[in-house]
């Protein structure tokens, strides 16, 4: 299986499933065909202040942060087959307009997926941010749905399950319960076989994209990251043999490690899919 050559560029390195281009994906994108990838997943910036490195502005002002994510939305938008899926991470303050923006697009609305992960200290005046947003569109009806089924919760104490599930048990499917929109099961992602030594901060799980990849898509089909960061996106497609094109403005060396330094970790994940 080759990786997917769309474009007439020099990539920054390739496996047999991806290729990774070192470059702004508000310029990279624009260059792709209509229609040539099956699935997006976008991490950008949060507008946090904080620092990536050289190209990266993470301390825009709010209308010019959502006008650059509206360029690069509407390439994604552009360039994803009809029935695709884009996916964007986010905290909630930037993904209500960046839903929106989707919407006007002639997108479909999925889900608001809330991923329950702790940003860090409290904010005076305001409630504790407990979780991300990940927010899932179609273009039109979804091509590829693949049903994800969690295991049933049972306590780590006693072993028993948790919930009786209104008095249904014996009728549910054993291989779990069906994913829902809220995900309290994504752990941090702290250890370092999980993400590169060159990048240890700011990495996804990949139990995100896990779901993401087997939700979306099927062996052989085309994930494509504008936001290539510590490369768990192509690390998670490289187990899952599906083919991906990453772009990632600074340094790819990060990326480059880790999908090189032998064994691909990812987190504990006992999701079953239906076929």
């Amino acid at each position: 299986m080759s990786p997917p050559e769309l474009i007439d560029e020099a990539p920054a390195f390739r496996t047999e499933l991806g290729i990774l281009y070192r470059a702004d994906c508000t310029a990279m994108l624009p260059r792709f065909p209509d229609s040539c990838v099956d699935t997006i997943f976008a991490d950008p910036p949060f507008n946090l202040g904080k620092e990536y490195g050289t190209g990266v502005d993470d301390c825009r002002g709010d209308s010019e942060y959502v006008d650059w994510c509206r360029l690069w939305l509407g390439e994604c938008c552009r360039i994803l087959k009809p029935g695709g899926a884009i996916f964007v991470f986010n905290i909630p303050r930037w993904n209500v307009e960046l839903g929106h923006h989707l919407g006007s697009l002639g997108m479909q609305f999925r889900h608001w997926i809330t991923v329950s992960l702790k940003f860090g200290l409290p904010i005076p005046g305001r409630l504790y941010p407990a979780h991300y947003s990940l927010l899932y569109y179609t273009k039109g009806k979804p091509k590829t749905f693949r049903k994800i089924r969690t295991p049933i919760e049972t306590c780590r104490h006693c072993g028993g399950e948790l919930r009786d599930y209104g008095g249904h048990r014996d009728a549910m499917n054993e291989k779990g319960v069906n994913l829902m929109d809220v995900w309290t099961d994504v752990p941090p992602v702290r250890h370092s076989k999980f993400k590169s030594a060159g990048r240890k901060a700011n990495a996804v799980s990949t139990k995100i994209l896990d779901r993401v990849v087997e939700m979306t898509t099927r062996e052989g089909e085309i994930v494509l990251d504008p936001f290539g960061g510590s490369g768990t996106t192509f690390a998670v497609c490289e187990r899952k043999n599906r083919r991906w094109i990453g772009i990632e403005i600074v340094s790819t060396d990060a990326i480059i490690e880790r999908l090189t330094g032998g064994e691909l970790q990812g987190h504990r994940n006992l999701d079953t899919v239906d076929e």
